[in-house]
């Protein structure tokens, strides 16, 4: 039953699905390779979605497409905005005890809005699941854009729980998108710890031979 639901969903995803997919895959695997296509991929994938998650009641993911969608443009700018003329991006760093303070009260702040709002002025029959992975998602695209290495934590928790959410709503080839965005999220957690490792030691390295010369 389970695998003729499967079938019978994939049959049925449209076109405009069937793009959103494909370039959310692309902007997730440009991201876990520190390429800047992840911004113009990821633009076109969310604000298709924020048209298809209006059509099936998942308003507080539409919310969070928008979101995505100023998120991806800041960014853009903000991954380039780099002082130092010998590298393209800036570097991936991780949350200090100020970051965290203001990450930890973005996840709070925004599951208690999304949940008040969705219970209260939608007709969502998922209010706490959407919402749920919908604060997730909104400290998940925040801490990507400023290039933090938590980003990926974040996604593997979205990704968790809008595989179920997801195929639910009969949306099944989103619902596999999002196994396989975990798959991608987990692989991109150790690329970019290797990535930060490697510009520590490069860092490391230059302060000794500025300090012998």
């Amino acid at each position: 039953m389970i695998i003729d639901g499967i079938i019978n969903g994939v049959i049925q995803t449209t076109a405009l699905e069937w793009i959103a997919v494909t370039t959310g895959l692309m902007s997730v695997w440009f991201s876990m390779k520190e390429n800047i296509l992840v911004y113009p991929t990821g633009i076109v994938s969310v604000l298709i979605y924020v048209y298809i998650a209006f059509n099936y009641q998942l308003y507080a993911d539409m919310g969070v497409n928008f979101y995505y969608f100023v998120m991806s443009v800041y960014g853009w700018y903000h991954w380039l905005d780099t002082r130092d003329e010998s590298k393209e991006q800036i570097p991936v760093t991780v949350n200090n005890a100020k970051e965290w303070m203001i990450s930890g009260s973005l996840l709070v702040g925004s599951f208690l809005i999304l949940v008040f709002v969705l219970m209260n002025f939608t007709d969502s029959d998922v209010p706490v699941w959407d919402a749920t992975t919908t604060c997730f998602a909104i400290l998940g695209m925040y801490l990507m854009a400023r290039k933090k290495l938590e980003n990926w934590i974040a996604w593997i928790i979205t990704d968790l729980i809008s595989i179920p959410l997801y195929f639910y709503k009969g949306l099944v080839l989103t619902s596999f998108q999002f196994l396989v965005f975990t798959i991608l999220a987990t692989m991109g957690y150790f690329a970019w710890k290797k990535s930060m490792k490697k510009d520590e030691r490069i860092e490391f390295d230059q302060s000794i031979r500025s300090e012998i010369a």
